[in-house]
């Protein structure tokens, strides 16, 4: 067989550069967003009266409403049968699960700013672990548990030693920290419970994406307009977005790009592996840190940077010393440290 020519591989080599930066571009612009419009929908007050959305159950159910649609469509488009695969009940555990994770998250925004939230997220590989062991049965090897202690240490660093003018709208004076880091240790405990379970319960079924996505999203549309209904909480939220406009329109665009996000990150890990998507996926927490910084003017005192330093160059050293495969699932991308939006 020949050889291919040299401009043959050229072009090769144009393709491939051409998907990356397709798939950087994708995951940064979508994520970023996402990560900013969170802070701005639960931080920010709307209208004259300077109000503030509340209603976080109200988001989980928006998002899992639109990803369930698409991935309906995406279904329906590729002519693949709608039933589901596994019982009802398994797409249900791991609904409920995923629904107490992004709860949490929304939550601690309105007691922790997005910066400190988003850092935290970067300690999700302990519970992982923790989980993993317990679950799966896995074992880990020493340079793991040595950056897992790093990246707590860097974390601890961070939270611990906030600049003295963050205030949150929610609390009176500085930051609520405790309520606000109790949330966050919450949302580890549950998102590393949620992609170790789904992994456990959805072993030996042949399953497409799309599947596994519908109902887990379509049980948390249930789940999440249940809770919604019995707090009390949907007609006033839906009257909250109908006074404020621009609230309705932060809603959508957050749904949108949380669902759009999905596609750049299969195709990231299809295309590139798990080990580029989680080096993409540290560099856009470290972008949407300090794109938050500037835009809501988070101040950051020393010790935060130095904790903020711990914890990035422990991650880049965990991507960079891994040997991970070229192609793997996005449950084992989000087992190695990477979080999934939706």
């Amino acid at each position: 067989m020949a050889e291919p020519t040299s401009g043959a591989g050229g072009t090769w080599k144009e393709s491939k550069i051409w998907k990356m930066v397709f798939s950087v571009v994708g995951i940064m612009t979508t994520l970023v967003t996402y990560g900013v419009l969170q802070e701005k929908i639960m931080r920010v007050p709307y209208g004259v009266n300077k109000e503030y959305f509340k209603y976080s159950l109200f988001l989980v159910f928006c998002n899992r409403i639109t990803t369930s649609a698409v991935s309906a469509g995406a279904l329906l488009a590729s002519k693949k049968a709608l039933d589901p695969v596994a019982p009802v009940y398994k797409y249900c555990l791991v609904s409920i699960s995923n629904i107490l994770t992004t709860t949490c998250q929304y939550e601690a925004l309105k007691y922790v700013s997005f910066p400190i939230q988003t850092l935290a997220k970067c300690a999700k590989m302990i519970p992982v672990m923790v989980w993993g062991t317990i679950i799966m049965q896995k074992k880990y090897v020493g340079h793991d548990y040595l950056l897992a202690f790093l990246v707590t240490l860097g974390c601890s660093i961070f939270i611990l030693y906030p600049a003295a003018s963050e205030i949150s709208p929610y609390s009176r004076g500085r930051e609520n920290t405790t309520w606000g880091v109790s949330l966050m240790i919450g949302y580890l405990g549950f998102d590393g419970f949620t992609s170790t379970f789904q992994d456990k319960l959805f072993k030996g079924y042949d399953m497409d994406i799309h599947n596994q996505i519908f109902y887990t999203t379509l049980c948390s549309c249930i789940l999440s307009f249940t809770g919604l209904t019995l707090q009390g909480h949907l007609l006033p939220a839906i009257d909250f977005v109908y006074r404020h406009n621009d609230c309705f329109f932060d809603i959508t665009l957050l749904s949108t790009v949380a669902t759009v996000s999905q596609f750049f990150i299969s195709y990231t890990i299809r295309n590139f592996g798990a080990l580029t998507f989680a080096t993409i996926m540290t560099t856009r927490q470290l972008v949407s840190i300090m794109l938050s910084c500037i835009w809501f003017a988070h101040p950051l005192s020393w010790e935060q940077c130095i904790g903020a330093v711990i914890v990035f160059g422990s991650l880049y050293a965990k991507s960079f010393l891994r040997k991970a495969p070229q192609r793997s699932s996005p449950s084992e991308a989000t087992e190695n440290g990477a979080s999934r939006p939706v």
